[in-house]
């Protein structure tokens, strides 16, 4: 079943239940898939791999928001935003633990012989590519710069 179906499918139960967390938050998944899909050269439809970044980002600006809302004493706003992001992660495969990312973190620095800070491009590069949909930009980017100093 693609994304598009299994949102439609759970914006139907969350209609039923009258859940408007869930319902505003599978809206929005639809409405990245549709723009997506219509943007020039997508040729209207979008590979798996792409569903996946467009739900990472959705996401990412909404743990973002939180952020923000938090630092500036608005738990009120914050809270919907982390209950959507609680809604819309159920559409990502399963996110890798801190240990697991270390590794591969670690075994991609053996092989291509990484030194220093001068070779994380490279090591992000791989693993970011390797750890694709399974594990946050951020966190990748912190385990690298603490093996490489």
């Amino acid at each position: 079943m693609s994304l598009q179906q299994q949102v439609m499918e759970e914006m139907k139960a969350a209609m039923k239940a009258k859940d408007t967390v869930a319902l505003e938050s599978l809206r929005a998944i639809k409405s990245a898939l549709l723009l997506a899909q219509t943007e020039s050269g997508a040729g209207g439809g979008l590979s798996e791999e792409d569903e996946v970044k467009l739900v990472q980002k959705l996401v990412k600006q909404r743990k973002d928001s939180a952020a923000i809302f938090t630092e500036q004493g608005r738990e009120d706003l914050a809270a919907p935003e982390l209950a959507q992001v609680a809604v819309i992660e159920k559409f990502l495969p399963e996110q890798l633990s801190v240990e697991e990312i270390e590794k591969v973190v670690v075994q991609t620095i053996d092989a291509i012989g990484a030194s220093g800070m001068q070779d994380m491009g490279r090591v992000m590069g791989m693993v970011s590519k390797e750890l694709a949909g399974q594990a946050d930009g951020k966190t990748i980017s912190t385990i690298v710069k603490a093996k490489l100093s």
